[in-house]
C-alpha cells in the first residue's frame, strides 16, 4: 500500500481555512463586479447557506469520518479496488484517483437529477434564486448523508485512500465556490478556464429555471465530462438566465424555503 506524504495529512485542518479565504475573496468581488445585480439580502442569504453547511460538516464528521477511513484502509490492506489492481506508479495513482473520483461526482450529480427520491433533496440546492459563492455549500443534510453512504462503496471500489479523497476535495472546493459565484466573468477568460475546469458561465446555465438547462453541465471540477457525455450547454448572454426552480411559484411562496429551517423541511414540500 503506497505511503501518504506527511504534508497531505494536514489537509483536514487546512480545508476550512481555504474555504473561508476563497469565500471572503469571492464575496468582495461579488460586491464590486456582480454578474446578476439587484441582490437585496446577501447577508441573510449567505448566513442561511453557511449555517446549513456547518450542520452538514458536523454530520459528516460525527457519522462518516471513521467509516470512510475504515473502508479505505480495508481496501488498501487487501489490495482491493481498481487502483490497487492496476498498481500504477505512485504519482499516476494520485492523478487517476482525482480524475476517477471526479467522474463519480459527475455520475452522482446526474443521478440526483434523474432519480426522484434523490431530487427531493438536491432541489434544495437548485431552489436558490440568488446564486452566489455561498450557494456552493447549500445542500440538504439528507443529500450529504446519501452521498456519504454512496462513497462508502465507491471509494473501496476505486481503491482510493482517504488522503486522496481529501486532496480531491481540497483542490475542487475553490473551483466549486468559484463557479457558483456571482462574479462578472469576461467571456474570453471563462472560455480559456473551461478548457479544464467548470466555470461560472457553465454553471449558471445548470441553475437555470428551464429544465433542459438544469439537466446539463453536471461536472463539478473538470469540465470535460459534460463534453464527453454530451450534456454541455451555454448561453450567449448569462444575464438572461432566470435562476431557481419553476415549482417555487411567486416571491411569497419562494420565501418559505429561504431560512435554514425552511431548507431542511423543503424535501417534504411540493416538488416540481
Amino acid at each position: 500500500m503506497p505511503t501518504t506524504p506527511d504534508h497531505l495529512l494536514s489537509l483536514p485542518a487546512l480545508r476550512p481555512a481555504i474555504a473561508a479565504g476563497v469565500l471572503a475573496i469571492l464575496w468582495i468581488i461579488e460586491s464590486v463586479a456582480p454578474m446578476f445585480s439587484a441582490r437585496s439580502r446577501r447577508v441573510s442569504h449567505g448566513a442561511s447557506n453557511l449555517a446549513l453547511a456547518l450542520i452538514n460538516a458536523a454530520v459528516t464528521a460525527v457519522f462518516f469520518a471513521s467509516a470512510l477511513l475504515y473502508v479505505t484502509q480495508w481496501a488498501g490492506e487487501r489490495s482491493f479496488g481498481l487502483l490497487n489492481w492496476l498498481d500504477p506508479p505512485t504519482w499516476l495513482r494520485w492523478v487517476l484517483a482525482i480524475v476517477l473520483f471526479d467522474a463519480w461526482m459527475y455520475v452522482w450529480h446526474v443521478l440526483n437529477h434523474k432519480v426522484p427520491f434523490l431530487w427531493r433533496f438536491h432541489a434544495v440546492h437548485h431552489a436558490d434564486r440568488e446564486l452566489d459563492a455561498s450557494s456552493a455549500v447549500r445542500f440538504h443534510t439528507g443529500e450529504i448523508v446519501l452521498s456519504s453512504i454512496a462513497r462508502l462503496a465507491v471509494l473501496p471500489l476505486l481503491g482510493m485512500t482517504l488522503p486522496q479523497l481529501l486532496l480531491y476535495e481540497t483542490l475542487s472546493l475553490p473551483v466549486i465556490l468559484f463557479h457558483h459565484s456571482n462574479v462578472r466573468m469576461p467571456r474570453h477568460v471563462d472560455t480559456v478556464l473551461r478548457c479544464v475546469i467548470v466555470t461560472p458561465w457553465m454553471h449558471w446555465v445548470h441553475h437555470s429555471r428551464l429544465q433542459p438547462e438544469t439537466d446539463s453541465n453536471y461536472a463539478s471540477f473538470f469540465s470535460w465530462w459534460d463534453r464527453l457525455f454530451r450534456t454541455f450547454r451555454l448561453r450567449d448572454d448569462p444575464t438572461k438566465i432566470e435562476l431557481g426552480l419553476d415549482d417555487e411559484g411567486d416571491e411569497t411562496n419562494e420565501s418559505r424555503w429561504r431560512s435554514l429551517w425552511g431548507m431542511l423541511l423543503r424535501p417534504l414540500g411540493r416538488m416540481r
